[in-house]
């Protein structure tokens, strides 16, 4: 019979860091959840309008990284709830441009400095050089990841 690899999970990359990046998504909600009504798929939204006015829903999932459909629908509920505005794109009608409404800069100016600051707690634990071996080492192991797909 031939020798079959067993797949240790627990010490699987990909399985450990989605667990930890759900831990850390999960953990950081309770900054935004209760308050102001916000999934994660939501915040996220928020944030990245935040910081990149003016995207498509498309653009927006790329940055994300995140399904199309979740992104959609998460784009169609805060336009709902007034905090995304959804403009057409000069002459080109099947593009919409999304940005931070009043209400979305406001939430957003609310949830940033208290997420900034979730950050610098949980990355206390590592000194300066790790922290920067940690930055470089995520980077090295995204530009892998693209390359093989």
């Amino acid at each position: 019979m031939p020798q079959r690899d067993i797949l240790d999970l627990e010490h699987f990359l990909p399985y450990r860091l989605s667990v930890l990046s759900n831990r850390i998504s999960q953990d950081i909600a309770r900054l935004y959840v209760d308050r102001f009504e916000l999934g994660i798929t939501q915040w996220r939204v928020l944030a990245v309008l935040g910081r990149y006015p003016g995207l498509s829903a498309g653009q927006l999932a790329e940055r994300t990284a995140m399904d199309k459909v979740a992104v959609s629908r998460a784009v169609a509920s805060l336009v709902a709830a007034g905090r995304v505005t959804r403009e057409t794109h000069g002459d080109d009608r099947r593009r919409s441009v999304l940005e931070l409404s009043e209400e979305g800069y406001r939430v957003y100016a609310e949830v940033a400095p208290a997420a900034i600051a979730y950050e610098r707690r949980l990355l206390a634990c590592l000194s300066a050089d790790d922290q920067l071996a940690l930055s470089r080492l995520l980077e090295q192991l995204s530009a892998a990841e693209e390359k093989t797909n």
